[in-house]
């Protein structure tokens, strides 16, 4: 087993991902410690194998049984325990590939080419095996649901597996029986203990088959029942389902599917129609490949193929109306792999670990990783309210809107971050999220475009061991922006000479528009009067020029009536004028 470094991302604080009995490598720059003082991170043991066909984990016996599918005269199926260490395996027959847990753990069926065989989880024995349909050298799926052992195949032999066509099937003894269901392209098989008498079927997309179905068969009984049946091609053939993998949550009421045309798709098992709250999309990039709920309930992994920093692994409240925020997997080294493969994620009953397969680009390495999601969650919460600083925004200068953030549990070793939305007559616009200070504080920076009246909202939604925090609000009024005049005239002149008044504008927030004139006024003894005004140069400069009609004191006033992002300004000079 290696333990090795890879690249975790949290969206805000986290804690307690250790193993208890293992000592782990520190894996995150902004992982937290847990609250024993342990270094979060995850077990990662390189699998023994060029091709991936299918994992399984059983929580009674706190195992990981994960097979490698190839083709030849002996494949294998490799045994780890909780902590990621190998202990054992299996020698079975060419084309290992799908794998399923009898409902008590006793029993470990697994597929090869000849037939299905069983082996006891305790001695390890073969007690059973049975012959089916056909010998070919695709793939075939296994389920176990009503007390009873299933798998799909297709009885053609040949490179083309996907797209042939594909049989499911029950058994008799130790022959297999069909049960009538078929489809032109593989059929996956979902079951587990969760919902022990059902099994959900999906069709693998194809170049033929473009809308794939999804199902549920009730298997109380002799015979098998069709539950509902959903497409997802819209009525010009867009949208056609890509699954990956299917998930049934704890308590059966919802069916998650990998889909790697759409992102993590949310079903309702009744009918099979979409969650009122769908999850947030997987990150830009990202496809999906994997999902699974823990066996507890409290959360959902979604894995997915991405490249680089792009993460390939979220773990987050299965409740996606929580609106936590994700604990995000970037696997992106040598040593760890660059994606989730298909149908790669499995839990342990208790929601304890989360066993993840990743392999690299070109699919012919593997890893498995075991990661152990924090146990406890703490509240969070905004206090003292919200100001500004400056203390009165203007528009196109930038504002920090302050406040402080309260997290309970153990402290953060790393900043946990905060989001900002302003809303002002344009609308709604989302600001970059802002880091939180070792004593709760944090600056959300903004230039505020729009004069006028705003509302900024700050929120915090949490993470994986925090509950969001009420979000806090502030009401501002956004000003003009400054402008400036600066004024050089000489102290005193001559009336037969003339003078010369030179000056600049300046003006804070965005550049003043082109083509500024100033309104130039004199005031003398004869009285007041308007002046020719200046034009005003690109670099803000301007120049006014002028024969006194009187002697003694002239008062020149120059000024600048603003405009729409701009206030105005004046600047007075007052010249001695002489005969």
């Amino acid at each position: 087993m290696s333990k090795n470094r890879h690249h975790v991302r949290i969206a805000a604080t986290l804690a307690a991902l250790t193993l208890g009995t293992a000592g782990l490598t520190a894996v995150a720059p902004t992982a937290a410690r847990a609250a024993d003082g342990t270094v979060p991170g995850d077990n990662v043991a390189k699998l023994p194998i060029s091709s991936y066909a299918a994992m399984v984990v059983d929580s009674v016996h706190e195992r990981v049984y994960v097979t490698d599918g190839q083709d030849r005269s002996t494949s294998q199926v490799h045994i780890y325990n909780f902590q990621g260490q190998r202990t054992g395996s299996l020698s079975i027959g060419p084309v290992t590939s799908g794998m399923a847990l009898s409902e008590d753990s006793g029993t470990l069926y697994v597929s090869y080419t000849s037939g299905i065989v069983a082996y006891d989880t305790v001695t390890w024995q073969r007690t059973g095996a049975v012959s089916t349909a056909t010998a070919p050298t695709c793939p075939r799926d296994v389920a176990f649901a009503g007390g009873k052992q299933w798998h799909a195949e297709t009885p053609y032999n040949g490179i083309d597996c996907a797209n042939n066509w594909n049989a499911l099937y029950g058994v008799s003894g130790t022959m297999s029986v069909s049960t009538g269901w078929n489809a032109a392209s593989r059929l996956r098989l979902t079951s587990g203990p969760e919902v022990p008498d059902r099994i959900v079927m999906a069709q693998t997309r194809t170049a033929t088959e473009t809308n794939p179905f999804v199902t549920t068969l009730d298997a109380s009984g002799d015979t098998l029942v069709r539950g509902p049946e959903r497409r997802f091609a819209d009525a010009q053939g867009q949208g056609g389902l890509d699954m990956k993998d299917v998930a049934q949550s704890p308590d059966g009421r919802r069916i998650a599917v990998a889909d790697a045309a759409y992102g993590t798709r949310l079903l309702e098992a009744a009918d099979l129609s979409d969650a009122p709250v769908p999850y947030q999309p997987l990150p830009e990039g990202a496809k999906a490949s994997a999902v699974a709920f823990s066996g507890d309930g409290t959360y959902i992994a979604r894995g997915a193929a991405a490249t680089g920093s792009t993460p390939d692994l979220l773990v987050q409240p299965a409740d996606p109306a929580s609106g936590r925020a994700p604990l995000e997997f970037a696997f992106e080294g040598a040593l760890d792999g660059d994606r989730v493969v298909p149908r790669g994620l499995g839990w342990s009953k208790d929601g304890s670990r989360l066993f993840a397969v990743t392999t690299n680009a070109s699919g012919t390495e593997y890893w498995l990783h075991v990661i152990q999601p924090p146990a406890a969650q703490y509240d969070s919460r905004f206090t003292g309210g919200l100001s500004t600083a400056p203390g009165r925004p203007v528009v196109g200068e930038p504002v920090g809107i302050r406040g402080r953030l309260e997290l309970d549990g153990p402290a953060p070793a790393e900043p946990v971050r905060v989001t900002a939305v302003r809303h002002d007559a344009n609308g709604d616009r989302r600001l970059a999220a802002a880091e939180v200070e070792a004593d709760g504080s944090f600056t959300v920076l903004d230039v505020p475009s729009l004069v006028g009246d705003a509302t900024y909202t700050v929120s915090f939604t949490g993470d994986v061991t925090h509950r969001p925090a009420e979000d806090v609000t502030l009401a501002v009024t956004v000003d003009k922006a400054p402008t400036a005049l600066a004024l050089r005239a000489p102290a005193e002149a001559t009336k037969s000479a003339g003078l010369t008044i030179t000056g600049t504008l300046t003006g804070q927030g965005r550049a003043l528009p082109a083509g500024i004139t100033l309104s130039v006024v004199r005031t003398d003894r004869k009285g007041t009067g308007t002046l020719t005004s200046a034009a005003v140069a690109a670099d803000g400069t301007f120049t006014v020029n002028d024969l006194p009609r009187a002697t003694g004191e002239v008062t020149y006033e120059i000024g600048y009536a603003g405009d729409d992002l701009h206030s105005g300004s004046t600047a007075s000079a007052t010249v001695r004028v002489r005969r």
